[in-house]
């Protein structure tokens, strides 16, 4: 590559991204609205579920079981009925997500040491949120149980029945179990994909439809110099994006960054590279605008948002897809990212996902490259 052709269209690019104001504010206000927007609207954590109750048994011994549930942050008592075609028809209207009905015969059961069933209804049409609720409410019925046998025991006169077996649970590098923590390490790789892929499938497109690449064809620039010009503004974009959102993350979100920041940023320049030379075989390939920008979201965002485990985990997706994840940069990128966010661990134990990152952006520009050479040559 000759330097100053070089130099001569990386200039000519900037003055181009600079002169479209619109584009370069998109690209620089896209990343804070899509932090924001997972960062707050996407939330795994389950606290306050809707819930709605019939007390049949109206006794302390019912009441102290509620209370149990009106002290819990994964539940929210919203109602108090006293039919089953109320509880119904809350359900039916989104209302709530789990209802309790206690029976009459609670109190009596409870005392007279007797079995007792409470029955709790939870809106399947919402599966992970009734699936989530129903294990707590299991818990909440556990220690309730567990606190009533104390109970008769004292009475009775009895030591205190130890449990068979305790669990001790702890949640290492994530001890809060916040789901921020998890999905704004992800939410990096979408602002990267999104920007560079999305952004740079344009560019030779552009030139294409504008008529200005029989222009660039006729002057003694080479394939290389053209795509490496063209990539470097949009480079220096995506690191500003990736310093928005790590500081974003750390500033309103609180995640915490254990790792080396360095690190975080080199990673992100290899995935950075792989996605913009993507984005750019796209461009090159295709020709077109449109059709450039929307091959890059269907091959491009899509597979980052679902199939990279930021959202959903892999171990539960069917067998044939999860070996579809083996293909998608992301997935390797994210693991880095959580790696080295959550865990503070380096390249020593994550070198292998980091080589399959750099295997992936290196082919990326060897067949961008390749792509433009038989274009100008």
């Amino acid at each position: 590559m000759n330097p100053r052709r070089l130099k001569a269209m990386i200039k000519k690019e900037f003055l181009h991204v600079l002169r479209d104001w619109r584009s370069l504010f998109l690209a620089l206000a896209i990343p804070m609205i899509l932090i924001m927007l997972f960062g707050y609207a996407l939330n795994l954590d389950l606290k306050n579920v809707p819930t709605v109750v019939w007390d049949r048994s109206r006794t302390p011994q019912s009441r102290e079981l509620l209370s149990l549930f009106d002290g819990s942050p994964y539940f929210s008592i919203v109602d108090y009925l006293d039919t089953y075609r109320a509880v119904q028809e809350t359900l039916e209207k989104g209302r709530a997500i789990i209802a309790i009905v206690i029976p009459s015969d609670f109190a009596d059961n409870v005392l007279g040491g007797g079995k007792t069933r409470v029955q709790v209804i939870a809106d399947g049409s919402d599966a992970n949120t009734s699936r989530l609720a129903l294990g707590y409410v299991r818990g909440i019925g556990m220690l309730y149980a567990g606190k009533i046998q104390v109970e008769q025991a004292r009475f009775r006169g009895l030591p205190e029945p130890a449990p068979p077996v305790e669990m001790e649970p702890r949640a290492w590098y994530n001890p809060d179990l916040r789901s921020q923590n998890v999905l704004i390490p992800g939410i990096i790789a979408i602002v990267m994909i999104v920007i560079a892929a999305m952004l740079t499938s344009v560019t030779v497109a552009r030139e294409w439809e504008m008529g200005t690449m029989e222009q660039l064809i006729s002057t003694p620039l080479r394939g290389p110099e053209l795509i490496f010009g063209k990539i470097t503004p949009y480079f220096a974009i995506g690191l500003a994006d990736v310093a928005t959102a790590v500081l974003v993350g750390q500033w309103f979100f609180g995640v915490p960054l254990r790792g080396s920041t360095a690190l975080v940023f080199l990673v992100s320049t290899v995935f950075l590279t792989g996605a913009l030379f993507f984005g750019m075989m796209l461009s090159v390939s295709l020709k077109k605008q449109v059709l450039a920008n929307q091959a890059a979201l269907l091959a491009g965002f899509l597979p980052t948002m679902l199939l990279s485990g930021f959202v959903f985990a892999i171990e539960n997706m069917p067998f044939p897809i999860q070996c579809l994840t083996y293909i998608v940069p992301a997935r390797y990128f994210i693991s880095l990212l959580r790696g080295i966010y959550l865990k503070g661990i380096g390249l020593e134990i994550l070198w292998f996902n980091a080589l399959l990152l750099a295997i992936y952006a290196l082919f990326m520009v060897v067949l961008s490259i390749k792509r433009m050479k038989m274009k100008l040559e």
